[in-house]
């Protein structure tokens, strides 16, 4: 990744944790390129999506954590 390059998180935070949330790699636009997720993460992500609302808030589009 070069200097002028960023990259994007889809972020879920958690309705029922404080502090807990569930990211996902994505582009500008919050579109997560679900074949380039493992099985596990495709699962975490479906969930998510289905329980905003309940479990998570709706997503945010943010430039993505350095680790």
């Amino acid at each position: 990744m070069n200097a002028t390059t960023t990259a994007y998180e889809l972020r879920f935070a958690s309705l029922l944790s404080e502090g807990c949330a569930l990211s996902f790699p994505c582009d500008a636009a919050g579109h997560v390129d679900l074949d380039t997720l493992g099985e596990h993460a495709l699962v975490s992500y479906l969930y998510a999506r289905t329980t905003i609302g309940h479990d998570f808030s709706r997503p945010c589009v943010q430039p993505q954590a350095l680790h």
